[in-house]
């Protein structure tokens, strides 16, 4: 059996990274009527890939990237415990490689680098009527904890 490798990203991952990102947007428009219907953007990868407050990594297998995920370390609410929190996102593994334990191998990835940035919560948003992805994380360890409510006008 191949093995899957999580590596951090480089910019000869845009390409990748860019269809990845497109895939996630996919996904997501049935969960938020809102979103736009033109091409839309949720990362400035450029920007991230060289922050030092996120660390994005890919999933590799037989030199193909198959997934990618980031942690973007950010100040946490004056009234909490700890002064710093760590945001998971760009989740995504390319559909044929769903189920093989991809996400959490990225979710692993993430956790190590946050806790070694002495980080010691992480958060993520996932829409909540997206129960595969719900399901998904909490088997990673996620709970939920707040629900963001919408009305529109």
């Amino acid at each position: 059996m191949d093995e899957i490798l999580i590596r951090k990203a480089s910019v000869q991952d845009f390409d990748t990274l860019f269809r990845f990102e497109m895939g996630i947007i996919h996904a997501e428009r049935p969960f938020d009527s809102t979103l736009r219907k033109d091409e839309i953007h949720y990362y400035d990868l450029e920007e991230m890939i060289t922050a030092p407050n996120v660390k994005i990594v890919v999933a590799e297998l037989n030199n193909e990237l198959i997934g990618s995920g980031y942690a973007r370390i950010e100040k946490s609410k004056g009234y909490l415990q700890h002064k710093y929190h760590a945001c998971l996102g760009f989740m995504y593994v390319d559909p044929q490689h769903r189920g093989k334990g991809v996400n959490m191998k990225i979710i692993n990835v993430l956790k190590e680098w946050a806790t070694s940035q002495n980080i010691t919560e992480l958060r993520l948003e996932v829409y909540a009527d997206n129960l595969l992805a719900v399901k998904a994380y909490e088997k990673a360890g996620f709970r939920g904890n707040m629900l963001e409510m919408r009305m529109g006008l």
